[in-house]
């Protein structure tokens, strides 16, 4: 019988969980006395462990980076274009595991898991967590894969990031990072973008300060209007007057406030579907996450440089012409301050049309610059 997936798929996958039992110590002061991790893995690790990749997800992204959950699932993982036999992110060669950050809302402990001390969902009272907390949850999972060293940490956007803190954080323990699409820390402007979005969340009469679980609601207004405006930043002004332009539905004016442009039904069509399968509160804590970041705060004058003075690994660092919401001038940035440290950098902008989503897309240039970076990792005979 003929797989109902294509060849170079990693085909059907099953996410794995992991409890850890030891308490885990967050930079907000806080403590989870115990705390579960929701991951899937593609490719077989080798017996020296040498050939093992960590993918970081981004924002509203979850564990299941590739494959397929079921033989009619007809929506394979986040980032399947690349991960799979043959593809840029060869699992023929490499082991890759791409877990459920903590706070997340795809089966890895956070808001809506239940609260050993009350017997009731977190919810608002689940603590906030910071890029460097996950890199800490991550080393723990990879203490107990029997990984002592990632051949390559990668992610884009948020998931950029937490490979940049990989490399802090962890020196010894990242050969290659991919910084895709990501920055130092966040503009003000990107400040602004997350704290409407939260405001509209927490401002819905069905937010019940973060305890809509117990009153049987969902804060879908609030939700829906968050990632309306998200979603505007994550496509260029070009492919959005590209693919909508200014049509309209019904092919003339109503002269009312029902959905007339074909973007209003667009962006209507995404709220909808993102209130279906994401969690507000999570949403706030991830938005929160991304505010926080800042690998170089506690370095000498606040320095990204002599913060990465500390690292060890290669990087590629890849930005997109058209997004604007994580421009080529932030990633600029890391590698002006990876040069300043004297650290193997390799950086590649990509023109692409398609703004900050270009990083989830299969454009050409780019997957060609990833395969050719991943072929060229050397998995034996060499003490990289």
């Amino acid at each position: 019988m003929s797989s109902p997936f294509p060849p170079d798929s990693v085909g059907l996958v099953v996410p794995q969980r992991m409890r850890f039992e030891e308490p885990l110590e967050l930079a907000s002061g806080a403590c989870l006395p115990h705390y579960e991790l929701v991951y899937e893995t593609y490719g077989t690790l080798r017996p020296d462990r040498r050939n093992a990749i960590l993918v970081c997800h981004a924002l509203s992204g979850h564990h299941h980076a590739a494959g397929y959950h079921s033989d009619d699932d007809r929506r394979p993982g986040w980032w399947d274009n690349l991960i799979g036999p043959g593809r840029p992110l060869d699992t023929r060669r490499f082991f890759v595991v791409c877990p459920n950050n903590l706070g997340g809302c795809a089966g890895s402990t956070g808001p809506l898991s239940v609260d050993p001390a009350s017997g009731q969902r977190y919810g608002p009272d689940f603590p906030i967590v910071t890029v460097g907390d996950w890199v800490l949850s991550q080393a723990r999972l990879a203490d107990r894969l029997g990984i002592e060293r990632w051949a390559a940490v990668l992610g884009g956007s948020l998931g950029g990031m937490q490979a940049l803190q990989w490399t802090v954080d962890f020196p010894e323990r990242v050969r290659h990072a991919l910084v895709i699409a990501a920055a130092p820390s966040l503009t003000t402007q990107n400040i602004a973008f997350n704290e409407v979005a939260r405001h509209a969340i927490r401002s819905d009469p069905d937010f019940h300060g973060g305890r809509y679980y117990e009153h049987d609601a969902v804060p879908a207004t609030g939700l829906r209007l968050a990632r309306m405006l998200g979603h505007i930043t994550y496509l260029s002004d070009d492919v959005l007057m590209a693919r909508f332009g200014r049509e309209l539905r019904d092919g003339k004016l109503n002269f009312g406030y029902d959905v007339e442009f074909e973007i209003e039904s667009y962006l209507r069509h995404q709220g909808e579907s993102f209130v279906k399968r994401f969690d507000a509160n999570t949403y706030l804590l991830m938005t929160k996450s991304l505010d926080y970041f800042d690998p170089a705060a506690h370095a000498p004058e606040h320095s990204l440089s002599k913060a990465l003075a500390q690292t060890s690994a290669e990087f590629l660092v890849v930005s997109f012409s058209s997004d604007w919401r994580f421009s080529p001038a932030r990633s600029r940035e890391i590698v002006r301050a990876l040069l300043d440290a004297d650290r193997d950098v390799s950086y590649v902008e990509v023109e692409s049309e398609q703004g900050h989503d270009s990083f989830l897309l299969e454009v050409p240039l780019y997957h060609q610059v990833l395969r050719t970076y991943f072929a060229n990792i050397p998995l034996a005979g060499s003490p990289q």
